[in-house]
């Protein structure tokens, strides 16, 4: 059978032949998945392997067993697989079909890929972060080890440019695809109804409307399992297919192929067949244009799960499916002018991605940075600081950034950082088996169900015997018998004897999310690294006091627990005893005043135990209540009238003491005041007003005294305090009998400022306040001397008073002491 492929294939193999890289841009349904590879094994320069990269374990094995089909061949003779779960190859196989995390894994290994001629990057428009490294890796291969090796990126979309200028200006070699018609139906949705509904519905709509197969893209496994639901009473004649990741090999395939009893098929499929894949039979495509990706949370350190819209890229390669083989209908359950208003293309995995595997990868390799090597998009320094901190955590990189012998030992097995590092701490511990078992329960959906608590997933699997289960545990085996070190990095060999639990070795591989309940009933809990998780308050871990929690999702500051397993305090303890710190608190408590120091034992965000600390510092109390002080304002000290009065006269002379000159040299007048306390009204007030005093020099206090003296002296011999902060002016309150005989009004400093007389009755209450005092005399005087007599007749109240004695006494207590005299 020809192909669209079939005519640009002599284009590409003399571009290969007298060069080493190419660009190929071929459309869904070309035929490049499986033509290209088979096209080089005859060529001069091809005496070695290819490696075909499929960015998907399904349409890695489906792709080597259609080149094997083609051959006439068992897959695994010439035309092999290899995937994380299975593969199948042999001493014979020329064409290996891998995963791109196999590949990076294979280079790492071997940067000379020796006895490899050439490496094909699939799809290389989706951007996985796996397939932008493993190009970055290959490329820098090719130019310090292996010039001969040939490297082709080919792409099902048309902007094929920039990986030809990534590659050296590699040329571009462009194929048509094969067009049958397609129809699109843009049929909309109500956005109150579920997608479930909305897409079975229209599922029926299309079996009465159109003929043939109907692949229906949906966001999830779980959406994809209510539509088979709601579907459930379908005619014989129709057979119903789930397509997704996380099942068995067996249901993959039959979803893939014909249906051996010639039935109308449905299958119901993430975007996982999108690409690469061919669905034989399939004429309709329904799209709910809803795509579910991992999005990381720098924040939390965490990656979740989002339902959004699909691109305006995805939606293209999902209607594509129904002209791949014959004219098709594509149902879009949106209104056609929405499409324009999708993202155009699905963002690049290493923009939003955990870089924790990459960096350890980049700098095993040689390449202290990342971004120094050639990338379409560079990875962004905040996810590179981000990654470089918890590979420093995980003691896979040391306080340089260059990797530990723990970081090697990562690198080289076959999984996330976090889960390597729990496999080989666990080693420590007899944990193995238990450790790769937990592994693959977190790298793998759906074994042993999905509740959360990991020991029930764990015996679920364990006596599951289908197909799915039996792979992951020939791979939690292979993983168990891997060669570990023991002890690498700073941590000892030897560790305590604890339980081997499910717990333990969550607690390993997130240390950070160990989290501890928050109330009764289960449902807050708090993490070592300072998020707040939710539980279901009906699950059984939910009356847990600790859990070692693995997966979440949700916001940062309450993601929903996953999967997790209960832990016993002790066994964090000794698991973690050299992160236990001991931190000696002082907490200022505004409403009292005083200091409350606590002694906490804490293993990061997370208080272990507390309670008052006996043996306090006392520098570390004073601390506190000078902090205190500055961030609750100085209201909070016990000032005496003396100090404010104070204040006042140094502004009235022009020299700062107000709050916030006082704050700003808080260490240098009040620090001295707090030794040995532990409350602020324990300070002596008389001692702050000196204290404040002191702040002036010589000339600055002699200016205040000669400026703005603290006190009046009366003709009759009182004192009274001058209020400087007083509205109009330096005031003083006094009796109008201490006045009398006095015929020019007071002034005060040496700008002879006038003072505001505020007079009072003898009783003390006002009766007249004046700026001129002979004016007073001479004028109201009259009134209020004949006011005053009638009130206070045992006073005197003389009408010319600018001519009487000055007297604080009555009138007959006058009188005696004359007569004495």
């Amino acid at each position: 059978m020809t192909l669209p492929i079939d005519a640009v294939l002599p284009d590409l193999l003399a571009v290969l032949a007298d060069g080493r890289n190419a660009v190929l841009v071929a459309p869904p349904g070309a035929g490049k998945t499986t033509s290209v590879a088979p096209a080089l094994l005859d060529q001069p320069w091809c005496d070695g392997e290819i490696l075909l990269l499929s960015p998907r374990r399904l349409a890695a094995r489906a792709a080597a067993e259609r080149m094997a089909a083609i051959a006439n061949e068992p897959v695994g003779h010439r035309f092999g697989y290899a995937t994380r779960m299975d593969s199948a190859t042999s001493a014979a196989t020329r064409i290996t079909v891998v995963t791109e995390g196999i590949f990076v894994a294979r280079i790492q290994a071997d940067p000379e890929l020796a006895g490899v001629s050439a490496v094909l990057f699939d799809e290389v428009h989706e951007r996985s972060l796996d397939g932008d490294f493993g190009l970055a890796l290959a490329l820098d291969a090719q130019g310090g080890f292996r010039p001969d090796l040939r490297l082709v990126a080919m792409s099902a979309t048309l902007d094929g440019s920039r990986f030809a200028t990534l590659m050296g200006q590699a040329p571009i070699i462009q194929s048509e695809g094969r067009s049958y018609p397609l129809t699109l139906r843009h049929v909309g949705r109500d956005p109150n109804a579920r997608i479930e509904d909305a897409v079975a519905a229209t599922i029926r709509r299309a079996l009465v409307e159109e003929e043939g197969g109907i692949l229906a893209f949906l966001p999830g496994v779980g959406e994809i399992e209510r539509v088979a639901e709601r579907l459930a009473t379908l005619p014989d004649a129709i057979a119903l297919h789930l397509l997704h990741g996380t099942l068995d090999p067996a249901a993959q395939r039959a979803a893939i192929r014909p249906d051996p009893q010639g039935r109308r098929k449905i299958v119901l499929a993430t975007s996982i067949a999108e690409t690469s894949l061919t669905l034989d039979g399939i004429r309709i495509v329904i799209d709910s244009g809803l795509a579910r990706r991992p999005r990381y949370d720098r924040a939390a350190g965490m990656t979740r799960l989002v339902t959004e819209r699909a691109s305006q890229a995805a939606v293209v390669q999902r209607a594509g499916r129904a002209a791949r083989q014959g004219p098709g209908t594509a149902y879009r359950l949106w209104e056609e002018a929405a499409t324009a208003g999708l993202p155009r293309f699905d963002p690049p995995e290493i923009l939003e991605a955990d870089l924790s595997a990459l960096l350890l990868a980049t700098a095993i390799w040689g390449v202290a940075d990342p971004r120094d090597l050639n990338w379409l998009d560079a990875p962004p320094e905040p996810a590179v600081v981000e990654a470089r901190a918890r590979l420093t955590t995980l003691e896979a990189l040391d306080d340089t950034g260059r990797p530990t012998a723990h970081g090697r030992a990562i690198a080289r097995l076959p999984m996330p950082p976090r889960l390597a590092h729990m496999l080989i701490r666990a080693a420590d511990h007899g944990a193995t088996t238990l450790a790769a078992d937990i592994a693959v329960l977190l790298g793998e959906r759906g074994l042993g169900g999905n509740d959360v608590d990991l020991d029930n997933r764990l015996r679920r699997w364990r006596s599951d015997r289908g197909p799915k289960a039996n792979a992951a545990r020939a791979l939690a085996r292979r993983w168990s018998t891997l060669p570990l070190p023991r002890g690498t990095g700073d941590q000892p060999a030897e560790r305590p004897d604890l339980d081997v639990t499910p717990g333990l070795c969550l607690a390993l591989a997130y240390p950070d999310r160990i989290a501890r309940r928050r109330d009764q009933g289960g449902e807050h809990w708090a993490s070592v690294g300072g998020r707040g998780f939710r539980l279901d308050p009906a699950s059984p871990l939910a009356t847990a006091e600790w859990l070692a929690v693995g997966e979440t999702q949700g916001a940062a500051s309450g993601a929903r627990i996953l999967s997790a397993a209960a832990i016993d305090p002790s066994t964090v303890e000794a698991l973690f005893a050299d992160r236990i710190e001991i931190r000696r608190t002082a907490v200022f408590d505004p409403l009292t005043g005083s200091v409350q120091p606590q002694r906490e034992r804490r293993l990061g965000a997370l208080r272990l135990l507390g309670g008052p600390d006996s043996n306090a510092d006392p520098a570390t109390i004073a601390a506190a209540l000078l902090e205190g002080v500055r961030t609750h304002g100085l209201d909070r000290l016990p000032w005496p009238d003396g100090a404010h009065a104070y204040r006042a006269r140094a502004a009235y002379a022009g020299i700062a003491l107000d709050d916030a000159a006082l704050v700003d040299r808080l260490d240098e007048w009040l620090a001295p005041l707090l030794e040995n306390r532990r409350r602020l009204d324990a300070i002596a007030p008389a001692a702050l007003t000196e204290a404040i005093r002191n702040l002036l020099d010589w000339d600055e206090q002699r200016r205040v005294d000669a400026m703005a003296p603290p006190h009046f002296t009366s003709p009759a011999g009182s004192t009274h305090a001058i209020d400087y902060a007083a509205e109009g002016g330096p005031r003083v309150e006094l009796r109008a009998q201490a006045l009398f005989g006095l015929a020019e009004h007071p002034v005060i400093g040496r700008d002879r400022v006038p003072l505001v007389l505020s007079l009072t009755s003898p009783a003390g209450r006002p009766i007249q306040t004046t700026r001129d005092l002979p004016g007073f005399w001479a004028g109201s005087w009259a009134a209020v001397a004949k006011e005053m007599r009638g009130r206070y007749p045992r006073h005197p109240w003389p009408d010319d008073p600018a001519g009487a004695a000055p007297t604080l006494r009555t009138k007959k207590a006058d009188a005696r002491a004359a007569g004495s005299r």
